[in-house]
């Protein structure tokens, strides 16, 4: 840490800085520590446009590799650095993107016609196009939100994708509901708040909970930094929120699952409080040659608890089917 000389005194101020931005402006010092992790990693925060429409993403590596780039899509509310705990643990040659999805972070907002899952399959096409991405096949995983708006994907563009991950997707009917599911009913026709939104500290804590098997033990000054960069944006998490739980949105994945031709990987954490588990058996009844992992003792935040299992997972897969690609090109 650099320490600077001032009429023989030595003043601390980078100590000073981080003191003063964690007492006072936690979020902006949670915003910091991400850009220094993406600088660590390697990761280069980048825009492309689709006409007036702006994507914000951030890449490592260059397509063309041994394995299929990657493209990576976040969950709801979250954004892009969500995923940076999983790429720590991916091999530093290995081409990936991740995404901010409509209307996250830096990403355009517009309004309710791109926050629907197929709006937002659209604008991802958009995306893959304004970054030649689909000059050959990619991987792509989804999680949650994310994983609903991969599978769809998958549906709609099969040609563009050398196989697919969802990892706890949304978009099922699933054989067993959790209560959070049961909630959503309650929640589409009254005021009641919304549990993955919170406003409060205690809901934040709650949301957590919800996400995560595994308390976090985050120090109150993370909390707050946490709830200060998402206040700002709820009423558009309520917008997006309300908008992926309507009926032409909440069985997008399952009502897609036919036409999915692509090798499928499914991840999904036993403990998950917000999607159950049981979908992973719908997957694997509707798409027979899909490859199913449960991980125990592990709940809907898979990349945030279970990061290097899911990087490790990722890339065996890839490999896998790298293998059998060469296999049915010898065959044939």
């Amino acid at each position: 840490m650099e320490l600077i000389l001032l009429s023989g005194g030595i003043l601390v101020l980078p100590v000073f800085a981080f003191i003063t931005s964690f007492l006072f402006w936690p979020g902006v010092l949670l915003k910091a520590y991400n850009w220094f992790w993406r600088y660590r990693l390697g990761l280069v925060v980048r825009y492309s446009h689709s006409g007036s429409y702006r994507f914000c993403y951030c890449s490592r590596g260059t397509p063309g590799g041994a394995t299929p780039s990657l493209l990576l899509l976040h969950g709801f509310s979250a954004t892009k650095d969500m995923w940076l705990p999983v790429v720590k643990h991916l091999p530093k040659g290995q081409h990936l993107v991740c995404v901010d999805m409509p209307g996250h972070e830096g990403t355009c907002r517009t309004g309710p016609e791109d926050y629907s899952i197929q709006g937002q399959v659209t604008r991802i096409h958009q995306f893959v196009q304004s970054i030649g991405l689909d000059k050959r096949p990619f991987h792509l995983v989804g999680t949650s939100m994310g994983g609903n708006v991969a599978g769809v994907y998958a549906a709609r563009y099969p040609a563009q994708l050398s196989g697919v991950t969802l990892v706890c997707p949304a978009g099922l009917v699933y054989p067993t509901e959790t209560e959070f599911i049961r909630r959503l009913r309650a929640i589409e026709n009254t005021q009641e708040s919304i549990p993955l939104i919170p406003s409060t500290p205690q809901e934040l804590e709650d949301m957590l909970k919800l996400c995560c098997y595994s308390p976090l033990n985050l120090p109150r000054q993370v909390m707050r930094g946490l709830l200060d960069n998402r206040i700002p944006n709820n009423d558009f998490y309520k917008e997006v929120f309300m908008e992926i739980v309507r009926e032409k949105s909440r069985h997008s994945l399952q009502e897609n699952l036919h036409l999915i031709t692509s090798p499928v990987q499914v991840i999904w954490g036993t403990e998950d409080q917000v999607v159950d588990v049981s979908g992973a058996s719908v997957l694997e009844a509707a798409l027979p040659n899909c490859q199913v992992v449960l991980l125990d003792n592990c709940g809907h935040s898979v990349a945030l608890e279970r990061p290097r299992k899911a990087a490790n997972l990722i890339m065996d897969f890839l490999s896998a089917q790298e293998v059998s690609c060469e296999n049915t090109k010898k065959l044939s």
